[in-house]
């Protein structure tokens, strides 16, 4: 963080604990600093650990791999939180809730430090660490940090989608990005964490659509929606951690972002974004 932006945020943390926020629901652009440049740190911090051969896997209680990297990233984040919006509540993946959850409090951070940790502990460069605001009128800001690819999209609320192919120089080599504007499903590109997932009636009603699935998964797939790469992204099943940054990348993209019952809630299981003209269609795949 440049030292101005962080002078700027730390002279209001008294003043004004929930700095960034304006009548209009806008987003500050110093606390959009504050985000991209913490979730790109903290990529930076997975790498160390990337294509180790020494890297630690253990399985959690729910079956999925957990690494030492996403411990310390996660730990990374809530430390830059901590310091500099004491007041907000955080919740992540690894290491649960602090000062309740959104909702029960003004201002709450989601993070999943690692998204797509299969995919990291293959040596698969689509991994991503997610980092979220949510307020009182929803999700405020997502970043989505590529690290092995060098990418970073990210987005505030009424501020438009950044997308940056080059994260060690990001404020020289954002520009804004929006979605595809394919509007036919046959030959569209629908990415998904995974077909293992899905109810078998709704991924053959999208293959028969002509569309091309492919499995360019995780937080992966919603940054090739947003930055106009993929037409749609799908994830039958997601918890809220994977989720959080997305309606809000995806809305500022021009996109679209529900459920797969057309609910627009990144709390609610699963997840679809899509380019908004295909958003309907794809919604039908997954009705009774």
């Amino acid at each position: 963080m440049s030292e101005s932006s962080k002078s700027g945020i730390e002279d209001r943390a008294d003043s004004d604990r929930n700095a960034g926020d304006t009548p209009n629901g806008l987003i500050n652009q110093e606390l959009v600093n504050f985000a991209v440049e913490a979730a790109i740190k903290a990529g930076q911090i997975a790498l160390n650990w990337f294509q180790s051969r020494g890297l630690a896997v253990t399985t959690k209680q729910d079956g999925s791999p957990v690494t030492e990297a996403d411990y310390a990233v996660e730990r990374f984040l809530r430390s830059e939180i901590i310091a500099t919006f004491p007041g907000d509540a955080i919740l992540g993946e690894e290491e649960g809730t602090i000062g309740g959850v959104a909702g029960e409090a003004d201002r709450c951070w989601v993070i999943d430090p690692i998204d797509g940790t299969k995919a990291f502990t293959q040596g698969v460069p689509l991994f991503a660490t997610l980092l979220a605001l949510v307020d009182d009128l929803g999700p405020a800001l997502g970043v989505i940090c590529l690290p092995a690819l060098n990418e970073c999209v990210w987005a505030a609320r009424s501020g438009g989608t950044y997308w940056s192919r080059d994260i060690s120089r990001v404020s020289d080599t954002a520009e804004a990005c929006g979605v595809s504007s394919r509007n036919s499903l046959t030959g569209s590109y629908v990415c998904t964490s995974g077909l293992s997932y899905w109810p078998e009636r709704s991924l053959e009603r999208v293959r028969a659509s002509g569309a091309r699935v492919r499995t360019w998964g995780d937080a992966y797939g919603y940054a090739l929606v947003a930055t106009g790469r993929a037409d749609a992204m799908i994830d039958p099943e997601c918890r809220d951690w994977d989720i959080a940054p997305m309606s809000v990348v995806i809305a500022e993209a021009g996109g679209r972002f529900t459920d797969t019952s057309g609910v627009a809630d990144w709390r609610n299981g699963s997840g679809l974004a899509s380019n908004q003209i295909l958003h309907e269609q794809l919604l039908q795949c997954f009705r009774p």
